[in-house]
């Protein structure tokens, strides 16, 4: 099976695919077939759409009324549900985010998720990744919505009560790096957890000297920490101009405005620096409303949760509408949006192997596409009116088989 005059972030030109026994096993620049002569049997001509890989959010706390700090024996029934809810908004894999709260839940939530990896075997469900921790580790000052009252001090004794048996399943955590007793991230960095930093007043000295000791992202750009100053660039400032640091951002339209947005990504590089979030709430999949959020109520308007004294505290909003806003507002081309949520957050987390320095000089580029399932792409349409859409590509039986 070939799937010809295809569009692939991070590809010049028109491509053909090799598809065997559903499985991507070689990308070539798309050949010519001249007058008279026969194509090749088995192909999928998708006229210059894009494809790409599927979403991976590393920050979404919960879905179809599941608060993912709240998952229980009793609830966790609903984890397969949100994993099929995901795929089919176009998501691959995303690390459950737990927020702060108390050990006891932390504790929980991890076991509960533990587990639920170690058990997934659909492959038409978005798969578990790790879990996100959002805290507790935050500076008071730039909480958010996070409860005050379960915030901690960074300290390795800390730490190491929160993780508790689960290290292993902590694939990113958020901590404000002016708590550092010296010690923390370097000790986290040791399980092989990425430190992103988030909800904190670091300066940019502050925020240096973390990513020196091994912090590699930032969570939700803008959001919870100091704006952006000629004279004192901040713990986002840094981020911007570090090659080996990557921003997550909310493109929802509220989280950021889309000029900030636009000026974000082109200072980042794009994709080499920033990679899309939907930080949805426990409403996704649910309609707008109003909805308990730990102790306190949320009200969901538009696709945008608040608390009730304004606070914003998330959106319920599917990562790929960030794709299509970035598009429909004109900041980003088709591809380079589509990678932001796409090749970028892998990127973040260390999912793409990147090619050695061999490999780039004998032109060897190691792709994110090989030995991919082909069903699992996404096929994008841009239509007369501007509207970017998408949907899975679709199986179609070949000699037998499935695409």
């Amino acid at each position: 099976m070939n799937i010809i005059n295809v569009r692939l972030p991070g590809y010049q030109g028109l491509q053909e695919i090799s598809v065997t026994q559903g499985t991507i096993e070689r990308i070539s620049p798309m050949r010519v077939f001249e007058k008279g002569m026969r194509s090749p049997d088995g192909l999928l001509d998708v006229g210059g759409e894009w494809l790409s890989l599927g979403g991976v959010d590393l920050q979404i706390n919960g879905a179809l009324g599941l608060a993912f700090p709240e998952v229980n024996l009793e609830n966790s029934h609903k984890i397969p549900e949100i994993s099929k809810l995901l795929w089919e908004q176009g998501v691959d894999g995303f690390l459950p985010t737990i927020v702060t709260t108390s050990v006891e839940n932390i504790q929980r939530s991890l076991s509960i998720f533990a587990d639920a990896s170690a058990q997934q075997n659909d492959k038409t469900s978005a798969q578990i990744l790790g879990v996100h921790l959002e805290g507790p580790f935050l500076n008071y000052q730039k909480r958010g919505a996070h409860p005050a009252e379960y915030l901690l001090p960074l300290t390795i004794d800390n730490v190491k009560r929160i993780l508790g048996d689960y290290a292993s399943i902590v694939k990113v955590i958020t901590l404000a790096p002016e708590l550092d007793d010296g010690e923390a991230i370097e000790y986290l960095r040791s399980l092989g957890i990425t430190i992103s930093l988030g909800h904190s007043q670091a300066t940019e000295t502050q925020a240096q000297r973390a990513f020196n000791t091994g912090a590699t992202m930032v969570t939700h750009a803008f959001n919870a920490m100091p704006s952006l100053h000629h004279r004192e660039p901040g713990l986002l400032g840094a981020a911007i101009v570090h090659p080996d640091v990557m921003c997550g951002l909310i493109a929802d339209g509220q989280h950021v405005s889309p000029t900030m947005i636009k000026m974000l990504l082109c200072a980042s590089d794009y994709e080499k620096g920033i990679f899309l979030v939907s930080d949805a709430l426990s409403p996704l999949g649910l309609p707008d409303g109003i909805y308990p959020w730990d102790t306190r109520q949320i009200e969901v308007k538009n696709g945008t949760a608040r608390l009730p004294d304004g606070t914003l505290s998330g959106t319920t909003l599917p990562l790929l509408v960030g794709v299509q806003n970035l598009v429909k507002w004109g900041i980003c081309q088709i591809e380079d949006a589509i990678a932001l949520a796409t090749i970028a957050p892998r990127r973040a987390i260390g999912l793409l192997k990147e090619p050695s320095k061999r490999d780039r000089q004998k032109n060897n580029q190691t792709s994110p596409y090989l030995s991919q399932s082909a069903h699992q792409l996404l096929r994008w349409h841009l239509d007369e009116s501007g509207e970017l859409t998408w949907k899975r590509l679709q199986p179609r039986p070949v000699n037998g088989e499935r695409l």
